[in-house]
């Protein structure tokens, strides 16, 4: 039997970008920290997302259908942080909107997204969605490798 722990650290040995996924949920916009997101098909152009059964969001972004995806940027680490609640939020959080769905603001890019299909893997969904809008910006990306924050060095 693998340990938990260790399992975990092995992932982490896999560096990510992170994104932060948001929605229109209850009449607000709410969101949380997924470094769990890929692209799957190009035709039609779809992502997946993992949401952990514990999350808040778990059950509600399977409801409502439509979400944002920001790919943040370097300089965005505070609103990872934020998200992930591992910090309060200091100052007014900038959203944009995608498609009818929120987005944050300075992100690298986001996108538009409505779930084709929820597939229950363990302790996890995974969100299938069709990207409907996307925008890109120039810059680099935070990313998280073993359990901390990491930018790209450029030599």
């Amino acid at each position: 039997m693998i340990d938990d722990r260790l399992f975990r650290t092995a992932m982490g040995k896999f560096a990510t970008g992170i994104t932060v996924v948001t929605s229109h949920i209850d009449g607000e916009v709410r969101g949380m920290t997924v470094n769990a997101f890929m692209s799957v098909s190009l035709n039609p152009k779809l992502i997946t997302v993992s949401i952990d059964e514990k999350a808040s969001m778990y059950d509600d972004l399977q409801k409502v259908g439509r979400f944002g995806v920001s790919i943040l940027a370097d300089t965005q680490k505070d609103l990872s942080m934020i998200f992930a609640k591992q910090k309060e939020q200091d100052k007014e959080i900038e959203f944009e909107d995608a498609d009818g769905v929120p987005v944050l603001k300075g992100s690298l890019a986001t996108l538009a997204c409505t779930v084709q299909q929820t597939v229950k893997a363990g302790d996890h969904v995974l969100l299938i969605a069709e990207v409907t809008d996307v925008q890109v910006s120039e810059g680099d990306p935070i990313l998280y490798f073993s359990s901390s924050y990491r930018n790209i060095e450029n030599t």
